[in-house]
This record gives C-alpha cells, sequence and structure tokens, in this order.
C-alpha cells in the first residue's frame, strides 16, 4: 500500500534527511587512501549519534540476505555497484567509490547515496559519474504531481542507455516513510506515462545506479549482499529521497 505523508510527517523526514546528508559529506571528507572502509562506517556512525538519530541499515535484514547489515554505511568500491559491507578495505588512489547511507528521526527514514573519488578520477569514471547525477536530477524533474511513475523511471533510463551504460537488473528506487522501503518500487527504466498516478504526500528514493560496460547484470559476493558489475566494469550510484509536493519535488536528503 502506498502511504501518503502530511506536512508534520514530511519536516520529520526532512531532519532525518538532514542527518543522512551530513553523514555523507563527513564520509566524503574523511576518505583517503590508506583509510580503510570500517573507518568510514565509523564516521558516520558517528555523526548519526551525534545528532540523535538512528541508523537505518544497521542490522537491517531483508528476505534475501543471510545475515543482518552490519553498517551503518554501505560501501561500494569500483565494481561493487551496491551493498558493501564497510570491511577493512584499505581505499586506493584511483578507486571510484559508492556510499549509501540512512537514518530515521522519530521514526521516519532518509535514504541517500554518493559517489567520489580517490584522487583524480579517469575521465571514463567521471563521465560515468556526472551521468549517473544527471539520470537522478532528470527522474526528479519528472517527480510531479499528475506525472506517473512511468515518466521517473523513463527519465532515468533515457541518460542512462543513452551514454551506454548498464542498469543493475531488477533495482531501483523505493518508497520512504515509517519504512526504509515501501511501496511503490521505482524502477530505472519504464514507458512514459504508465503506471502509479504521482500525488502530493507521496515520498520516493530515486536511485539510478549505472554500470560502465553496458550489461545490466551482476553477480553477488559470497557474503550474500554485495552486488557486482558481471563484466567486472566500475559503477556508479547516486540516491535523494524526495517529496511529491503541489509546488514540485523537494530533495529531502540534501543539508
Amino acid at each position: 500500500m502506498v502511504e501518503l505523508k502530511t506536512p508534520a510527517e514530511l519536516e520529520l523526514m526532512r531532519e532525518a534527511g538532514k542527518v543522512v546528508a551530513a553523514a555523507l559529506a563527513a564520509v566524503k571528507q574523511a576518505a583517503a587512501p590508506g583509510v580503510s572502509l570500517r573507518e568510514l562506517d565509523t564516521v558516520a556512525t558517528k555523526v548519526i549519534a551525534a545528532k540523535g538519530a538512528k541508523s537505518s541499515f544497521l542490522h537491517y535484514h531483508p528476505h534475501f540476505a543471510p545475515t543482518p547489515f552490519p553498517g551503518v554505511i554501505c560501501a561500494s568500491v569500483n565494481d561493487l555497484v551496491v551493498h558493501g559491507i564497510p570491511n577493512e578495505y584499505q581505499l586506493k588512489e584511483g578507486d571510484l567509490v559508492s556510499i549509501d547511507c540512512g537514518a530515521h528521526v522519530s521514526g521516519f527514514h532518509g535514504d541517500a547515496a554518493i559517489t567520489f573519488f580517490i584522487g583524480e578520477p579517469t575521465e571514463e569514471d567521471a563521465r560515468l559519474s556526472e551521468h549517473t547525477r544527471e539520470a537522478l536530477y532528470a527522474g526528479i524533474a519528472a517527480a510531479k504531481v499528475g506525472n506517473r511513475l512511468g515518466d521517473v523511471s523513463n527519465a532515468i533510463g533515457k541518460v542512462g542507455r543513452s551514454h551506454g551504460y548498464g542498469l543493475l537488473a531488477g533495482y531501483g528506487g523505493h518508497g520512504v516513510g515509517r519504512k526504509m522501503h515501501e511501496e511503490p518500487h521505482v524502477p530505472n527504466e519504464g514507458k512514459a506515462g504508465r503506471g502509479l498516478k504521482l500525488r502530493a504526500g507521496l515520498v520516493i528514493a530515486i536511485e539510478p545506479m549505472f554500470i560502465a560496460g553496458g550489461r545490466d547484470t551482476f553477480t553477488t559476493d559470497t557474503d550474500g549482499w554485495g552486488l557486482r558489475s558481471s563484466d567486472r566494469t566500475r559503477a556508479a550510484h547516486w540516491e535523494h529521497t524526495i517529496a511529491i509536493t503541489p509546488d514540485g519535488p523537494v530533495i529531502l536528503t540534501e543539508l
């Protein structure tokens, strides 16, 4: 069931979104050669706690995973597309890093992701990240009252396919609210004019995940969480939680 949020609930979600944005900014600032993914997880943990919020990711246990998630961020490096467990891997010059983070305040969640680089990126990596971010904002622009969910999906997919990227098969955005993952599912590709009609109060996470090599397929790491591009080419992930309002889409997960 799709649940519409009241203005008061959106205010709480905005507070959760600010926490997520602050945690992501702190993680990006702390990332450097020799810093481990576990250390970045500690940075985010401290920010979330200092803001009086709680992690949405820690101990989250969806049906597909063999174990609860052990971190407060997903840290995915290079060909790892999403759901990377923050471990002892130490960052190196040239790494492409995607960080996904969620937090909740007074029972309402925020969810966002960013991609950045350790040192100077290659032109290919820079384009991959920028085009993925471009697709995010194309999807946000389409998230207007009266449009349909397919308009959002179509806007995302057009950017990705026009540049020859793969779109992680079966994965996309989702509703956000009292649960981190709510209805509706928000595919990263679709037909304009189709699907759920968008109404004021709907909150969704829009999250394109593009794979440089052009294939949509992936493999799952032995930990049961990490999803890696099947051709081992690099991937980027950008995400915001947005509210659909009568005045247009509002990004909840920015400072």
